[in-house]
């Protein structure tokens, strides 16, 4: 067992994907000394020291780097300055959770450097998903999950500008309501859908998301106001192959026995 982090890493020069958490012992030093120019892969979580030199360090080591998940309490928008036009043509995924320092100022480095984006995970207002849907059309998934701040206007965004996204994550954002789902329902390619504890959604949303046949897997956990009758539309989705309604107080035993018998290629998750 070596000491430190950064040591294990400088006898790993053959790594191309690395994941590094929980390692409270790490430093920004640690990266600076220790990653290399094979990796395409990082996921950096729960690490204590990490904030925005170690994404500088990232950006000036990892020229191939297609792929970030970087989970880290103290990144702000200095961090997302770092990344240039050069790591741009190789980064395809970004996912940033629990960077809730993070303003529409870094949103703005994010799309002019990243163009190429095709995965998008970050905590944004209505203003920083407009700047996303009007830059960076490529994108095919993207999660808003736990934005608190999001309203309908984000989604309306979306639906206009991100005609490829094929998959949408909403969990939490309590300001969604069916006016959102409406926009929603126009976009042709979306096949994953995710509205947990989205508690303002009701019966007459579900009625907006009949129409997109396209979609595959829909999840419903925790919304409150959904009844058994908005729910037992969607047996309409013929194609549907998963449907989660977890903590779903509409979700009774009669409504999954009517699934099992009119969506029988579907997973209801109860």
């Amino acid at each position: 067992m070596f000491p430190f982090p950064q040591v294990m890493l400088e006898q790993m020069q053959g790594v191309v994907r690395l994941e590094l958490s929980g390692c409270n012992d790490f430093t920004e030093a640690g990266l600076w000394s220790s990653l290399h120019g094979r990796i395409t892969s990082l996921s950096v979580s729960d690490c204590i020291n990490v904030a925005d030199d170690a994404v500088a360090a990232i950006s000036q080591l990892l020229p191939n780097l297609g792929e970030l998940n970087l989970q880290a309490y103290h990144v702000t928008d200095t961090a997302l300055a770092y990344f240039t036009a050069k790591q741009g043509r190789a980064t395809h995924t970004l996912r940033l959770h629990s960077c809730w320092e993070i303003t529409n100022h870094g949103v703005v480095n994010v799309v002019h450097s990243l163009p190429n984006l095709t995965v998008l995970s970050l905590s944004v207002t209505d203003d920083g998903v407009e700047l996303v849907a009007e830059n960076l059309r490529r994108l095919r998934g993207l999660d808003l999950s736990w934005c608190p701040r999001l309203t309908d206007t984000a989604l309306e965004y979306i639906a206009c500008d991100l005609h490829k996204l094929e998959e949408l994550v909403l969990d939490r954002c309590v300001r969604i309501t069916d006016t959102g789902l409406s926009y929603l329902s126009t976009m042709s390619s979306l096949r994953s859908l995710y509205l947990r504890w989205c508690c303002q959604v009701q019966d007459f949303g579900m009625k907006h998301l009949l129409g997109m046949k396209s979609l595959r897997l829909l999840s419903l956990a925790g919304c409150p106001l959904l009844t058994t009758t908005g729910l037992s539309g969607l047996v309409q989705l013929q194609d549907l192959e998963e449907l989660e309604l977890t903590n779903c107080p509409g979700a009774t035993p009669e409504l999954f026995k009517y699934f099992s018998q009119h969506l029988p290629r579907c997973v209801v998750i109860e």
